[in-house]
């Protein structure tokens, strides 16, 4: 079975992103990001929020051209092309580079894409992250945790008003300093 992945980066302090939308504090360098890109290859689909995707396909598409873009941001713009994407909006029919938008969450939907043979389903954006931990279809967490404390900005897990327990699977460290850890959502 497809499991739903939720593969973030987040402040120390728990911020997705700082004020004004900032993620400049990222910090994915070669070594981060050619990690992410062997975790990324291997799913079966992205599925992204209206403005996640909107972010992407604003660079990716053509970012391996770009003659100043590392070997690891050129091979992602690859896999990015070719990955294909579930795009949830509720304002859009058609958004550039998806594979198919959907106008809601249907969990039974969810439920039987997980059933199809392939690689992990991989979840971005905190507002979907957060209607697909309402509606329990998030298998795993694979947070990159930044050395930095942002004080401001918007919080990951804002919306969350219940418990979920959670195994820790694996730990990395990177040598800027950020984390990763990969959590698996226990369920009885």
């Amino acid at each position: 079975m497809r499991k739903i992945v939720v593969h973030l980066s987040v402040s120390l302090d728990g911020f997705f992103e700082g004020p004004d939308h900032d993620i400049s504090w990222h910090l994915v360098d070669e070594e981060l990001h050619s990690w992410m890109n062997a975790q990324l290859a291997a799913a079966s689909a992205f599925l992204e929020g209206r403005v996640t995707q909107e972010l992407m396909a604003a660079y990716w598409p053509t970012a391996d051209e770009d003659p100043a873009a590392s070997a690891p941001e050129k091979e992602f713009a690859g896999i990015w092309r070719a990955m294909p994407k579930i795009v949830f909006s509720r304002t859009r029919d058609e958004v550039p580079w998806a594979t198919e938008v959907r106008h809601a969450v249907d969990p039974d939907e969810i439920r039987a894409l997980q059933q199809l043979p392939g690689g992990d389903m991989v979840l971005g954006g905190p507002d979907l992250t957060a209607t697909f931990r309402r509606l329990d279809l998030v298998d795993e967490y694979r947070l990159y945790v930044a050395p930095v404390l942002l004080g401001s900005g918007r919080r990951l897990f804002a919306d969350a008003d219940d418990r979920t327990r959670l195994e820790l699977l694996e730990t990395r460290r990177f040598g800027n300093g950020t984390v990763m850890l990969r959590h698996r959502v226990a369920r009885p």
